[in-house]
């Protein structure tokens, strides 16, 4: 049986000045080291939202959540504070659907979660949970509370330099949190996943485009532990009735062409982030340069080549595959443009989309890169009906670049604002 597309919306409203946000407090992230004093004045704000969605909580509709309603799907949202979880939800919301927004904060903004309330502020639309998917606990608790009808999963650490320093951090957040979250909607009979995986678990393949069906060989451990829990995946669902998605996401770019949500890496993970979010500090003056690691891949400029896919079109992709799981089957979908853009070139492009002629440092390669991968979206396309849409280059970081230049300090001055 297919998963019904939603038949009946709710009204959008209003962006509200006040403060509303509604949530519970089911676990306490892990453990973090100790880092600058920025972040340490970011996290006292985001304690202060915390206790403020602790005070809100009883008046937040919980009821409607706890039960299912015709018409309506319940979806939960692992990482919905994150860039692309957060532009998920904004499109689940958009199209009716009721959310819950699963977050630990390590990664996410509670600025974004904030701005999905006052766009969303009506009993029962959107409600955020402060847990942690290490917490075998507080995932449970996720569960029983809530009549969850599907999952999309995209919570995860999430950066290739990164995942060679601490192997085993992504195991843990990534393999085993999969695991968990797995085998708690198996206990609770929740029977749709999409899956957040990506291109690098194909590693560095010998020919181009990249198919569904190339070998995985993954050469970081970022790559290899996406690989374990879609394997986790695969070999569950042939057992049971579970619809499965999995979508390997190649390089994500972009922000909501309508102004509402966009990237905004924490100061602390600027070192690992995107070159977009790079770009655009060097654009701010945030750092003094850009620096492009690799300039002697086998490539046409000797820098890495990649497919870069905009966050609209990667949420649209997510919302085709709610639609179309089947019980008992994985389908699994590249998501990409099927263009291959050179390091060299992404930079010229985001010179025209800031108007800001950035200085460019180049230096070593960075360990666990590969040199040139872009997708076959072939399948995707077929069976699912998707397409690429934002496929101007310049026109995609355009419109990023307008959120970033508008917020500056991304979501940190909307939570300074309460």
């Amino acid at each position: 049986m297919q998963v019904s597309p939603l038949t009946r919306r709710r009204n959008q409203g209003r962006l509200s000045p006040s403060w509303s946000l509604t949530g519970m407090d089911y676990g306490v992230p892990r453990p973090r080291p100790h880092v600058v004093a920025k972040v340490v004045i970011a996290a006292t704000l985001t304690a202060l939202c915390m206790f403020i969605l602790r005070q809100s909580s009883a008046l937040d509709g919980h009821d409607l959540f706890s039960k299912r309603e015709e018409g309506v799907m319940h979806v939960l949202v692992t990482g919905g504070a994150g860039f692309i979880g957060s532009h998920a939800a904004l499109r689940l919301l958009h199209d009716g659907h009721r959310v819950t927004i699963v977050d630990n904060l390590s990664r996410g903004n509670i600025g974004a979660v904030q701005v999905l309330q006052q766009l969303y502020s009506e009993p029962g639309q959107l409600q955020f949970v402060h847990a942690d998917l290490g917490d075998n606990r507080a995932v449970h608790k996720v569960f029983a509370k809530n009549a969850i009808d599907a999952v999309m999963h995209f919570a995860a650490v999430a950066y290739v330099g990164e995942s060679m320093a601490e192997p085993l951090r992504y195991y843990d957040n990534i393999t085993s949190n999969t695991l968990t979250l797995l085998k708690a909607m198996v206990h609770h009979q929740v029977k749709t996943l999409i899956y957040s995986s990506t291109c690098a678990t194909y590693g560095e393949p010998a020919q181009m485009p990249i198919r569904e069906d190339t070998p995985q060989v993954p050469i970081n451990p970022y790559g290899k532990s996406k690989k374990m829990a879609e394997d986790i995946i695969r070999d569950y669902v042939r057992t049971s009735n579970m619809a499965a998605m999995i979508l390997r996401y190649f390089n994500v770019i972009g922000s909501d062409p309508e102004g509402r949500l966009g990237e905004a890496p924490r100061p602390e993970l600027r070192q690992h982030g995107r070159i977009s979010g790079a770009c655009f500090d060097a654009a701010l003056g945030v750092i003094p340069g850009l620096q492009v690691k690799g300039t002697d891949y086998d490539t046409k400029d000797g820098t890495c080549i990649r497919d870069y896919i905009h966050v609209t079109d990667l949420v649209d992709a997510h919302i085709k595959a709610l639609e179309h799981g089947v019980p008992g089957e994985v389908g699994i979908y590249n998501v990409g443009t099927g263009k291959g853009v050179s390091v060299k070139e992404f930079v010229e492009a985001c010179k025209t989309a800031t108007g800001v002629n950035v200085s460019v440092t180049y230096l070593d390669r960075r360990p666990g890169d590969y040199a040139e991968v872009f997708s076959d979206p072939s399948k995707i396309l077929r069976e699912l009906n998707w397409t690429a849409k934002y496929i101007d280059l310049k026109e995609s970081l355009s419109t990023a670049w307008r959120w970033r230049k508008a917020n500056p300090n991304g979501y940190r001055s909307l939570i300074s604002a309460i």
